[in-house]
């Protein structure tokens, strides 16, 4: 892909929740895995895995955890699995000591790696004229999806990913501006009338696109958002250190 075109992509990225009744083919999934496994990977640890969910009834229980009824039916799912296990078996096996698994960095850089590799199954989508939805849902009982996946120690779900054929066209929604994202040598403290002006951005998006209009401003969400959260969600440090995760500085 021409750089212009990669470029392009990257900067009108959508995301898809709705998608057509098509479901892909094992070429493209296996294409979509091929350029995850090819993601940058802290210290080539590669401490991430991935599960494809095609069981009819697990696809039922994630709609149920994730409270997205299309997962059900359409598009590819998958788990990005942060994965310090298969090292710890490697390290088994050598009779090495494996206590930095568990430790803050090595933790993280699990977390990282899976999620870098997501992103890089969203790009490599999107390329292929494909459209995809991160989610972060799964969360909303990260306990359940460790049990219905069979999950062992020191692996944790991250996020989901659905892809499939777009059966929709979002506007393209607006960002904060960049110079309340990007600083230089020091960070800078947000600027209230650059979030007024992107304030009222948000709100005449809301109020002008094509589905699902309302009135809402960047302030509000994130307020709401801090306000709101599923329960179990509070439960997510315990479960992550039952998984043998953090237990360290």
């Amino acid at each position: 892909m021409p750089t212009n075109e990669t470029i392009h992509l990257l900067t009108h990225h959508r995301t898809i929740r709705h998608f057509k009744e098509q479901p892909l083919d094992q070429n493209t999934i296996q294409t979509l895995l091929n350029a995850a496994q090819r993601t940058s990977s802290s210290m080539f640890m590669q401490q991430f895995s991935i599960i494809s969910v095609t069981d009819p009834q697990l696809k039922k229980a994630f709609a149920e955890i994730t409270t997205y009824p299309f997962i059900e039916s359409n598009g590819h799912l998958f788990i990005m699995i942060a994965d310090q296990h298969r090292n710890e078996f490697i390290g088994n096996e050598a009779h090495a000591n494996t206590n930095l698994l568990h430790d803050g960095d090595r933790s993280l850089a699990a977390f990282d790696d899976a999620a870098l590799a997501g992103q890089s199954i969203v790009t490599a989508a999107e390329s292929m004229g494909l459209g995809a939805v991160f989610l972060g849902s799964i969360l909303n009982d990260a306990q359940q999806v460790i049990d219905l996946l069979h999950l062992p120690k020191l692996t944790f779900p991250v996020f989901g990913i659905a892809v499939g054929y777009p059966n929709e066209k979002p506007n393209l929604k607006p960002r904060l501006p960049l110079k309340c994202v990007h600083f230089e040598n020091r960070y800078q403290e947000p600027d209230k009338d650059t979030l007024d002006a992107y304030d009222q951005t948000i709100q005449t998006y809301y109020a002008q696109r094509s589905s699902n209009n309302r009135t809402e401003t960047f302030r509000h969400h994130i307020i709401h958002d801090m306000q709101v959260s599923p329960k179990k969600r509070s439960e997510i440090l315990p479960v992550l250190k039952r998984q043998g995760f953090f237990l360290k500085n």
